[in-house]
């Protein structure tokens, strides 16, 4: 069983409907730990004295007073930072944030970037949030890692955290490589760091990449923004594209309670969020693992009918179980915003069986013209592969064309790199990178035109904007989104109109922004 699957169960008093809210799991029973075996700790005892001498110990280091003050309910007075930084999607911005509320709840507060940058101050915790789609992901983390590795041998009491997909890719191999780190952890513990972090504090080093049921959060997450807010809906992925890791890093779907997104949402909406962008790895997979099993389309349609939200948008659909009813569900509700993200990879039918992607060009098109009939105005976006293993020019051009039949807002490229343990690593019919980049470069120039001419189209129009923050270029600006994603800049004071709905009128179109002039403010 499941969070959100609904069970029969039997008694003595007869038979009933169980909804299974959520499950607990015990992280130190998943969790790999090993006893630090530093000369630096207790020297001179054997492995078995060492091991009963930790147990016996207090928590180690300032962090592991700040754990066992929260334990014991008191304040803890030494001021403890934490830094993180994140790579990649918005997967892991959302997992950042419910680690930094973690991390918060141990009453460890962010360094601030003006303390670091003037005042030399360093973190006492530092959290990697890794990503594993780009290549060289590996060597991009050791290398960010040396300065604290260095600050650690040199006697310095720093906590070292990798998280995400490279921490769930690499594991125990990470701690060979760099001993000092003291936390490896897979996406799946983003919401228990606490919880490894005591078994740290023990004096342990701990590798947590074990597949687990993802409990809910009784923490709040530190939210980025104050205007806009992640939420997820549901974890994991279980296609089998030969090119992509997720799979492997992110582990199998698994969709949260709707009960649970609604309640978040509706929290959100109280503290005076007004967007919300529902996340999943394959989104339109959302309630297929549940007992019994629920549409996304539903679900889109219920979050959209909460009161007081003013806009809701989803990450990301996958063509082949993206169903018409989801453009409908969007058609049909007032707060969803125009703006679909629907990655086709490519526009041939024989690289897309080759990439294991499940649909076909002419799958998707027929997405897009549903799209067309529905929302007239709507932008869609993409993600693109060029140079996948075995990619003909003919074949390549077949991508190009599907561009030109969609005229996409927005397309993420990317030339084709092995990723470890993707069947498509190993395959003999590789192109030349010369290729590959020449079709990147093409694709871009293509890529750039039809930003372009999306963009026009907004040229003199009234458009609705929510605003998010200033514009760090032109402190006097503010900047803020339409309906359909675009990035608008206008004069404004923040302080006055953060968060606000406004209309704007458009009078410069850029290739992948807007500038205009305020009209007026609706709410």
């Amino acid at each position: 069983t499941k969070p959100g699957d609904i069970v029969l169960v039997s008694s003595n008093r007869g038979h009933h409907l169980v909804q299974i809210v959520d499950v607990m799991v015990d992280v130190s029973q998943l969790a790999f730990s090993k006893v630090r075996t530093s000369k630096t700790l207790i020297p001179g005892i054997a492995k078995l004295d060492l091991q009963q001498s930790v147990m016996k110990k207090d928590k180690k280091g300032i962090l592991g007073g700040a754990i066992s003050a929260e334990q014991e309910g008191i304040l803890y007075e030494s001021d403890l930072t934490y830094k993180i930084e994140t790579m990649g999607c918005q997967m892991n911005v959302a997992d950042s944030e419910r680690m930094e509320g973690q991390l918060q709840s141990l009453g460890v507060r962010p360094l601030k970037q003006q303390e670091e940058n003037e005042q030399k101050k360093k973190p006492d915790l530092i959290v990697l949030n890794t990503c594993s789609i780009r290549d060289h992901a590996e060597q991009k983390v050791y290398s960010y890692l040396g300065p604290y590795a260095k600050r650690k041998r040199e006697g310095e009491d720093v906590t070292i955290v990798v998280a995400g997909c490279v921490a769930q890719q690499e594991g125990e191999s990470l701690l060979r490589r760099i001993p000092e780190i003291d936390l490896v952890m897979g996406p799946q513990y983003a919401n228990r760091i606490g919880d490894l972090l005591e078994d740290v504090s023990n004096g342990n080093q701990v590798v947590a990449t074990e597949a687990s049921h993802i409990m809910e959060d009784s923490t709040k997450p530190r939210r980025q923004s104050s205007v806009a807010a992640w939420v997820n809906v549901i974890y994991g992925c279980n296609e089998r594209c030969t090119y992509c890791i997720v799979p492997t890093t992110r582990g199998v779907e698994q969709s949260r309670p709707a009960e649970s997104i609604i309640q978040e949402v509706t929290e959100l909406v109280s503290q005076g969020y007004k967007e919300v962008t529902l996340l999943g790895q394959n989104i339109d997979a959302y309630g297929r693992d549940m007992i019994p099993k629920r549409k996304f389309s539903d679900l889109l349609r219920t979050v959209g009918a909460i009161p007081g939200l003013k806009r809701l948008r989803f990450v990301t659909s996958h063509p082949r179980y993206m169903s018409l009813g989801v453009v409908d569900a969007v058609a049909d509700t007032p707060t969803a915003c125009l703006n679909f993200h629907i990655p086709p990879q490519s526009g041939s039918n024989a690289v897309l069986e080759a990439m294991g992607r499940g649909h076909t060009r002419e799958k998707y098109l027929q997405i897009v013209e549903r799209i067309r009939q529905r929302a007239p105005d709507a932008a869609i976006s993409a993600d693109i592969i060029v140079g996948f293993p075995g990619e003909t020019e003919e074949q390549f051009q077949e991508t190009l064309t599907l561009m030109e039949e969609v005229k996409f807002d927005t397309v993420n490229t990317a030339a084709y790199s092995p990723r470890p343990n993707t069947p498509a690593a190993d395959w003999t019919n590789q192109l030349d990178d010369e290729v590959k980049q020449d079709r990147l470069q093409r694709i871009n120039r293509l890529n750039l035109q039809h930003a372009e001419e999306r963009r026009a189209r907004m040229k003199d129009r009234v458009v609705e904007v929510l605003v998010e923050e200033r514009n760090v270029k032109i402190p006097t600006q503010v900047m803020g989104r339409t309906t359909h994603g675009y990035i608008v800049y206008f004069d404004g004071d923040i302080d006055e109109l953060r968060g606000k709905l406004v209309d704007v009128k458009i009078d410069k179109c850029q290739t992948y922004s807007l500038t205009g002039t305020l009209v007026g403010i609706l709410d």
